[in-house]
């Protein structure tokens, strides 16, 4: 299964990610201020990730972001839960 995001750089994926944080921002009705106070960050840090100038933006910092426009449900859909292994399953069903 290939996607055109292998072809990105790192960078060119987090300037997306950050204009796609602020339209969830915007629709969930929070301004930059709103999400500085609630998350600790800074507006300048919060504009920046938004505008695609800051692309070297922590885990930890993007993980305040989320959580501060009660997204952080969305973290989940990065690496989700792996299905049980076929082998697993073998082993799981011969002992019973």
């Amino acid at each position: 299964m290939y996607s055109e995001i292998y072809e990105k750089s790192g960078s060119d994926i987090i300037h997306k990610l950050g204009r796609q944080y602020r339209d969830y921002r915007k629709r969930m009705g929070h301004t930059q201020k709103d999400v500085a106070v609630k998350s600790g960050i800074s507006v300048f840090t919060v504009s920046n990730f938004e505008s695609g100038s800051l692309t070297g933006i922590t885990l930890a910092s993007f993980v305040k972001l989320l959580r501060a426009i009660d997204c952080l449900e969305e973290m989940e859909k990065l690496l989700p839960k792996l299905p049980e292994s076929p082998r697993a399953l073998f082993m799981k069903k011969n002992k019973k």
